[in-house]
């Protein structure tokens, strides 16, 4: 019964985000996936870490896949979402905690441009807002 408000409340922040905190929302998925991962290898827990590292692939696959071709920053990011995916490949088969730590610090990267950038782009439509 308590699940029931908290899942609300989630699919509304969901269904409400604009695409830029989607891909926020994203970034962070596949922190926390990164870390129960990690956290399975740790506890020697195989379900744990197989299932979450499962989780932040599909999260970076997705990112691939929705990742604008005609942007041409998109020519820097693919190699790197693609070089995070392989790690994560090669942690999950080989109980990697620094594969995964590696993992977890680009993707953090990624997190915190995303965020800065959501950040001066509010800042800047603010402004522009006030001098309308």
């Amino acid at each position: 019964m308590v699940q029931q408000p908290y899942q609300a409340y989630k699919n509304n922040s969901v269904n409400t985000a604009s695409p830029a905190e989607l891909t926020l929302m994203l970034y962070n998925g596949c922190l926390k996936f990164i870390r129960y991962g990690k956290k399975g290898i740790e506890d020697q827990n195989m379900e744990l870490k197989n299932t979450n590292i499962q989780k932040a692939q599909n999260i970076i696959t997705e990112l691939m896949v929705t990742l604008d071709q005609d942007a041409p920053i998109s020519k820097e990011i693919m190699p790197l979402y693609d070089y995070i995916n392989q790690l994560l490949i090669e942690a999950n088969i080989k109980n990697d905690i620094e594969l995964l730590t590696e993992a977890f610090a680009l993707v953090e990267e990624f997190r915190d441009t995303w965020r800065e950038v959501i950040k001066q782009t509010r800042t800047r439509e603010y402004k522009q807002g006030v001098q309308a």
